[in-house]
């Protein structure tokens, strides 16, 4: 063991160090300094790797055991310099999900909330998808889905149709009107009121 860290008696048993990590200081720094530099360094590692919003990054600190005011005192600095926005995170992340994965706003509320972007900021992302936006997004989908079970009975592909604009978080009504519509344009009739659908 390391002089001055822990020693051990006779009996093996060790016997903590009177110098808590809190009053161990950095060189020429303050007491607690390292543990602060630590995680900084990792929250900037983690924002090099991919945006993340305050609570991820609090969270992950906290899953690591590093103490609350280290946690604020970090995420403070960092949230004061401009590199840690909730809002641009937001605006960003609706974009290339709505676009990309053709999310609904439901979706994307969601998964806003769940990585912990206030529901203020959530509300102001999200209704940057207009309704045009959504329905296009929900009918792009749709073609996809019918398109990619063309081999298959009518009332298998709207049920697929049907699942995947659900999964993907859209409304009953406006899923089955889009659906009905598609088919409608590959010169099927789509009876949705189907009991077995």
């Amino acid at each position: 063991m390391r002089e001055g860290r822990r020693s051990a008696d006779r009996t093996g048993a060790a016997e903590a160090d009177p110098v808590s990590a809190d009053e161990e200081a950095a060189p020429g720094g303050r007491p607690g300094a390292d543990l602060e530099n630590k995680a900084r360094n990792l929250v900037l590692r983690m924002l090099t790797h991919s945006p993340r919003t305050r609570a991820q990054l609090e969270r992950s600190l906290h899953r690591r055991e590093y103490p609350d005011e280290v946690v604020e005192q970090v995420l403070n600095g960092l949230d004061e310099a401009g590199l840690i926005d909730d809002a641009a995170f937001a605006q960003a992340w609706v974009s290339s999900r709505q676009h990309g994965r053709h999310l609904s706003r439901r979706a994307l509320t969601q998964e806003l909330r769940t990585r912990g972007v206030e529901e203020e900021t959530v509300r102001e992302a999200v209704s940057e998808v207009s309704d045009e936006d959504e329905q296009e997004a929900a009918r792009a989908l749709a073609r996809k889905s019918l398109r990619g079970s063309r081999g298959k009975d009518k009332e298998s592909r709207i049920r697929r149709a049907l699942g995947v604009l659900g999964r993907k978080g859209y409304p009953g009504g406006l899923s089955y009107r889009i659906v009905r519509e598609e088919m409608e344009q590959e010169g099927l009739e789509a009876d949705l009121d189907h009991p077995d659908l």
